[in-house]
């Protein structure tokens, strides 16, 4: 097991040495907008712009400016310094961390509780009606975009705009002082991110349980006299859950690396998906760069940790 760990890390650190010269590659190397000419603005002169490439490194050579960045950010975890904002990197993104964190938490919450839930009802009453309701409300969320059920939601609830005005809408988290008043403006947020992610985990759970009560050991725990109850929880639902753990590692990571910016957008929230966006509309190429390695690292760090809990969650799991 731990030559596996060690070996799983050293992977994941050539993973993110790949992944930054990447992005480097996409944003530097392929056409884009010039960052001086951006940051100059519109009645700047050529030797304005030129000072200003210069003051940024962008003047050097493609590789000597990899070269740098590479060392500034796996030697002293230095994403250098935003185009736009004109402070590190490093500060705006743990500066927006929190907020993406909460709705991160809160989601997960919701869609582990509910998709999983749904999906072993539905799985344990196979073609019944509440099965075949739950899978078909299933694939309406899926099919929703993030973007259309955030505004709907807005619409219908949120006490600035909403017909039913009762809970707190757009922006009202980067106002919001306590940390009850931070949880009440999250959950429109929550329930708009966790709808289509519930509905993937119903689905997926249905299909695993259904596949694992076929097993042998599954029949061999009954034909002991188990009560069903204790079948389904302890054995059936311990072997089906695995799949779900994967969705999970990979889905955590990427929504803190930034990937609920749809719902960060809607509901106004300042978190890194935002500032992601904001950074692609100013072409704040170091900010883009530090987001996707930092939102690398998590991705990377959360698969360790599902590869780690496979082998407590299914024993039939061996690592060599």
């Amino acid at each position: 097991m731990g030559r596996y760990i060690i070996r799983r890390i050293l992977w994941g650190i050539a993973m993110l040495f790949i992944v930054s010269a990447a992005v480097f590659f996409i944003f530097y190397v392929l056409p884009s907008a010039d960052p001086a000419v951006l940051r100059a603005g519109r009645n700047a002169g050529p030797q304005q712009i030129a000072q200003i490439r210069h003051s940024l490194g962008l003047d050097k050579p493609i590789w000597e400016q990899y070269l740098i960045y590479v060392r500034q950010v796996f030697l002293h975890f230095d994403f250098g310094y935003s185009y736009q904002y004109n402070v590190p990197v490093r500060q705006l993104i743990f500066s927006r961390l929190p907020a993406t964190i909460w709705l991160t938490i809160g989601a997960v919450i919701i869609w582990l509780s509910v998709g999983l839930t749904v999906g072993i009802i539905s799985a344990v009453r196979r073609r019944s009606f509440v099965d075949r309701a739950s899978m078909t409300t299933s694939l309406a969320f899926i099919s929703a975009p993030v973007f259309w059920l955030g505004l709907v939601a807005l619409y219908l609830f949120a006490n600035d705009i909403g017909q039913f005005p009762i809970l707190p809408g757009q922006g009202s988290f980067a106002s919001a002082s306590t940390v009850f008043q931070k949880a009440a403006s999250m959950i429109l947020p929550w329930c708009v991110l966790a709808a289509a992610t519930s509905a993937v985990y119903a689905r997926y759970m249905r299909a695993s349980m259904i596949d694992t009560m076929g097993e042998d050991y599954i029949r061999t725990a009954r034909a002991k006299g188990l009560p069903e109850r204790t079948v389904i929880r302890r054995h059936a639902v311990r072997s089906a859950i695995t799949p779900i753990v994967t969705l999970l590692g990979l889905d955590v990571g990427i929504l803190l690396a930034g990937n609920a910016i749809l719902t960060e957008t809607v509901f106004n929230i300042p978190g890194v998906g935002r500032l992601l966006y904001n950074a692609i509309n100013v072409s704040d190429l170091t900010t883009i760069q530090g987001i996707t390695l930092f939102g690398a690292f998590f991705i990377v760090f959360f698969n360790l940790i599902v590869d780690i809990a496979y082998a407590y969650l299914d024993p039939r799991v061996r690592y060599t």
